[in-house]
This record gives C-alpha cells, sequence and structure tokens, in this order.
C-alpha cells in the first residue's frame, strides 16, 4: 500500500519543523557553525518536498475530479 502524498508532506513538514527547532538549539556564540548551516540546509529541504507533495496531492485530486 502506497502512503499519499499529503501524509508524507505532513511528514516532511514534521522533519522541517524539527530540523529547525535543533538548529535553533544548536547555535553557540554565533549561527554561522557547521552543524547549524547543515541542520538548516536539511529543514530547507524538508520543507520545499512537503510543498511539491502538497501541490501534488491538489493536482491528483483534480485530476481525478476532472476525470468523472
Amino acid at each position: 500500500m502506497r502512503a499519499s502524498p499529503l501524509f508524507m508532506s505532513a511528514l516532511y513538514l514534521f522533519m522541517g519543523v524539527v530540523f529547525t527547532y535543533i538548529a535553533t538549539q544548536s547555535v553557540e556564540e554565533t549561527i554561522w557553525n557547521f552543524t547549524t548551516i547543515i541542520l538548516v540546509v536539511v529543514a530547507t529541504f524538508d520543507f520545499a518536498v512537503a510543498i511539491r507533495l502538497i501541490k501534488l496531492h491538489y493536482r491528483i485530486k483534480n485530476a481525478k475530479n476532472n476525470k468523472k
């Protein structure tokens, strides 16, 4: 059984929030350290994938409605 794009987008949004939270907690003296930058980049990719999956969900939904 396949997972729906909407469910997967919720997972990616949750992971993006978690990585953002971890990044904010890893800040020491300055934000410009390697760990913080990597965590923020991963969170950005998670948010981008979540947005693309939400778009895909609506595209599939509209295609099913137009087919009927």
